[in-house]
């Protein structure tokens, strides 16, 4: 049984080592392109959802300006409230108002963010890892 000549139609080693890294190579070209295709769907998709977040942006900023000038014109009540200029000057003054308030939130917020702690210890772990020791 060892000693059984190889037939011509059995492949070699060589062979067989030679087409599976063909197949392998294959393989991993059709995975990337899928992962490329997939990526420019991905990024089609992205990009829409970002123009359109962008659109219902600007039309919230105009609903805003739209919204001011009612509520100032509200406040003048057809000229037997206040004057139009101070109806307009309360508006801007909420909005600074309101505008300062979020800074100041924003500023304590950012106060809060620190450096990765568990991310840094297991940095320094890595070097010991290395190492062998525990």
């Amino acid at each position: 049984m060892a000693n059984t000549p190889v037939k011509d139609t059995e492949p070699t080693i060589g062979r067989l080592v030679s087409d599976a890294s063909r197949d392998i190579s294959g393989l991993i070209s059709s995975e990337i392109a899928l992962a490329k295709s997939e990526l420019k769907v991905s990024v089609r998709t992205g990009g829409i959802s970002v123009a359109m977040f962008a659109a219902a942006a600007f039309v919230g900023v105009l609903a805003i300006i739209m919204l001011s000038i009612a509520i100032a014109f509200l406040i003048n009540w057809n000229g037997d409230g206040l004057a139009l200029h101070w109806a307009f000057l309360i508006v801007f003054a909420f909005y600074l108002l309101v505008a300062g308030v979020l800074g100041f939130v924003g500023y304590k917020k950012i106060q809060q963010v620190g450096p990765p702690q568990r991310a840094i210890a297991q940095g320094r772990e890595i070097p010991k890892a290395l190492k062998g020791k525990h």
